[in-house]
């Protein structure tokens, strides 16, 4: 399902002359990429921005290499109208996904397109010699596009970040606490201007917004991470929401039942426990009656490549965590109201088994006819949410914030 609002861009009025020029190079640079491929006249039209301001800011981006030009081949008209696209392959983002067991590295193009990427383990080592390993891996992915430099590098993190700040507040499964990454990343890489970094949760909500296929426009979303942990993104009108001590969106230690299974965080009962892969693998291992050498093989892909091809353990193990992700989903309604929940991790990869039971869990758990208003999606985004999330925190200052533009 798509879910999507025409381009309207108002109030565009400036009192300062450099400010309301950035501005307006930032929305048409934006109405570029996600409408494209479009005219001047379409843009000038969407924006209400003149035509020549429109024809002067299309001749700088052209001029930057962020834009190009293509005929439209139509052979039923006289002239062929320029059509204007996003140019590939002239400025590329570097992206770091770190969580507790392996880290992804990727250069990616500033459509999203990832050009090259490789996952390494994450070492139980001091955070700057870490980042060093990392950004030294980074710069040999780089080197296959000529040796660029950056546009901008974006990182995701499995923990409580303060993304003004860059600093990782703690990151417990990493045993991470008040690390200033931004510093270790620019003390590495002085020539990166601009450095982002982002809890995983909101990095994949921000990635499904700006990269995602579904063209999700809505201004008040919710993007629920599920993996070892469970966090969310909670987008409300249109701007991430952090909270005071940048913890908004831990749901994962929310009680679901009192009293229930034992959570890494020492309480009992928690969403995590019961919804996450770590939980999924448990359930299935103690129906399979693995020994713990056993089931420290399994994966959760094993699982639902397992469900998706009949295995009735594995299939149970995977509905029953659909159950539970819907009980989840049900508190999420009731809190937030959120008109679009999409769901991020490998248990989407079965979707088809998945769903219906997310579903019949929040229909038969909210009142008032709530669960209809808002629409549950799975994920748009291919490979990691995550990693594309942290490639997407440098192309939305590309494309959306006028601050960058010089």
């Amino acid at each position: 399902m798509t879910i999507s609002r025409s381009l309207k861009h108002e109030h565009l009025v400036t009192s300062n002359p450099i400010g309301g020029r950035n501005l307006n190079r930032a929305v048409v640079l934006n109405s570029i990429r996600s409408q494209q491929p479009i005219s001047r006249a379409e843009i000038a039209k969407i924006t209400r921005l003149s035509k020549s301001t429109v024809s002067s800011i299309v001749a700088t981006l052209v001029a930057e290499d962020l834009v190009a030009e293509y005929p439209e081949c139509n052979q039923e008209v006289g002239r062929n109208p320029i059509n204007l696209q996003v140019k590939k392959g002239t400025h590329f983002i570097g992206a770091i996904s770190i969580n507790s067991v392996h880290t992804e590295l990727a250069v990616v193009d500033i459509d999203g397109t990832i050009q090259s990427s490789k996952k390494i383990q994450t070492l139980a080592q001091h955070p700057s010699e870490f980042i060093n390993d990392c950004m030294d891996e980074l710069n040999l992915l780089k080197r296959y596009y000529h040796d660029q430099q950056f546009k901008g590098l974006g990182v995701s993190i499995a923990g409580t970040v303060n993304a003004q700040q860059l600093k990782v507040i703690h990151a417990p499964l990493l045993q991470w606490e008040n690390v200033d990454l931004g510093k270790l990343i620019r003390d590495h890489s002085p020539h990166i201007g601009m450095v982002s970094i982002e809890n995983d949760a909101n990095a994949s909500a921000l990635g499904e917004l700006v990269l995602g296929t579904q063209r999700i426009a809505s201004a008040n979303m919710m993007y629920l991470l599920i993996g070892d942990s469970i966090g969310a993104g909670i987008v409300i009108d249109n701007h991430i929401l952090s909270g005071s001590s940048h913890t908004a969106g831990d749901f994962g230690h929310v009680t679901i039942l009192e009293g229930g299974e034992s959570c890494s965080c020492g309480n009992k009962g928690c969403w995590e426990a019961y919804a996450s892969d770590r939980a999924t693998i448990c359930r299935y291992g103690k129906e399979k009656q693995l020994t713990p050498d056993q089931l420290s093989r399994v994966t959760i892909t094993d699982i639902i490549d397992c469900a998706k091809n009949g295995d009735g353990v594995a299939r149970a193990a995977v509905t029953n965590t659909a159950h539970y992700i819907g009980r989840g989903i049900t508190e999420l309604i009731r809190a937030f109201d959120p008109e679009v929940i999409v769901i991020g991790g490998s248990v989407t990869r079965a979707w088809e088994v998945v769903y219906p039971h997310i579903m019949a869990t929040v229909s038969s758990k909210t009142y008032f006819g709530k669960h209809r208003n808002a629409t549950i999606l799975p994920t748009s985004l291919l490979g990691s949410p995550p990693l594309l999330g942290a490639a997407a925190l440098s192309i939305r200052k590309i494309f959306t914030d006028y601050s960058v533009a010089m």
